[in-house]
């Protein structure tokens, strides 16, 4: 039985959905089980115990070259999924551009969400085993493994986080590193700033109050990571106002991030792909969730604390709101910094 999973983006997302793997294994042991994803993001899969292959898309360069190297682009990856010859699709991302994969793969059962579900009714179009959702699905990961479930049934005790292995290349160099930076492994909190949307950002003056405090007053050794010049720029403010005792992570690769989280003590930060995959490879989080919904996207289980903002239209999904300020000031430092110290009380 040969199956792909079709999950391009983003981040956060790719972690949510690492949990069909571990039923498909648990169900039908000798599956094999390849993913299609966004060329970027592959790294994140490589070397993944539970797959035989990482199918690459590379549209954002497809998109760059004009239309003709996207429709050329498209066809060669269509014509290599068709040549495996799968026997299963499962779409779990239900977009137009994930539904024409599914559809070119030539899978006899390509599973999808129903259209009440699906993110673009096109791709409805291109499944012909269409799951309902039922509402109590809520979590993200619940709903694609409703999927999966639907498509291989079975009974599996399937965690929400994970699996997510560490490469070990990339934990050599991680720990060449901390040892560089006089940082110990197992004893450093994590700091992520950014997310991709401004409305889950948590205001910059909160974290460097919490940082500060972090450092100055309690100890801790604290480490900044960034993705962008937005949050290199915060990275230097956070290292600042910890009078230079914070360390500022260098922009690595990947496979280094998740070796990096998976030695941490502690991750924070908001609805973001770092704190994914913190909570996949076993660390404890803390998460601020603000227009996104914590009960939907945030890591499940007592060892992660999820924190709502105290806003009666939260969660709005709203990319832009005049009630930002207010929203974004409404998780206070003083909830963040009990919850950091809950989860290390716990440890």
């Amino acid at each position: 039985m040969k199956v792909l999973i079709v999950k391009v983006s983003a981040l956060g997302d790719i972690v949510h959905a690492l949990p069909v793997l571990a039923h498909l294994h648990a169900v039908h042991p000798d599956i094999v089980v390849d993913w299609l994803v966004e060329s970027s993001f592959a790294p994140l899969l490589k070397n993944h115990p539970l797959l035989r292959k990482v199918v690459h898309l590379d549209t954002r360069g497809w998109r760059r070259q004009g239309s003709m190297a996207a429709i050329k682009g498209s066809w060669m990856v269509g014509r290599q999924l068709r040549e495996e010859d799968y026997d299963v699709v499962l779409d779990l991302q239900g977009n137009s551009k994930t539904g024409l994969f599914t559809w070119l793969s030539g899978a006899p059962k390509r599973y999808g969400f129903d259209r009440s579900q699906a993110r673009e009714w096109l791709n409805t179009l291109t499944t012909n085993c269409k799951v309902h959702i039922p509402p109590e699905c809520h979590h993200i990961t619940s709903r694609y493994l409703q999927i999966a479930r639907n498509a291989f049934p079975g009974e599996a005790d399937v965690p929400l986080c994970g699996p997510l292995s560490v490469q070990a290349e990339a934990e050599q160099a991680v720990s060449a590193m901390l040892e560089e930076m006089s940082v110990t492994p197992g004893e450093f909190i994590v700091a992520h700033y950014g997310t991709t949307w401004e409305t889950k950002l948590w205001p910059l003056d909160h974290w460097l109050e919490l940082t500060r405090a972090l450092v100055l007053e309690q100890g801790h050794q604290l480490v900044l990571t960034w993705g962008n010049d937005l949050e290199r720029y915060a990275a230097e403010r956070m290292a600042d106002a910890c009078q230079g005792r914070a360390v500022i992570w260098p922009r690595g690769t990947l496979q280094e991030l998740v070796a990096l989280l998976a030695a941490a003590r502690l991750v924070i930060g908001a609805d973001t792909g770092p704190v994914h995959i913190a909570a996949a490879v076993g660390t404890p989080t803390v998460s601020i969730f603000r227009v996104t919904d914590s009960q939907r996207n945030g890591p499940p289980g007592n060892r992660h604390i999820r924190l709502q903002a105290a806003m009666d239209c939260s969660p709005c999904l709203r990319k832009s709101c005049d009630l930002d300020r207010e929203c974004g000031q409404s998780v206070t430092v003083s909830s963040v910094k009990d919850a950091v110290a809950k989860l290390i009380r716990l440890q």
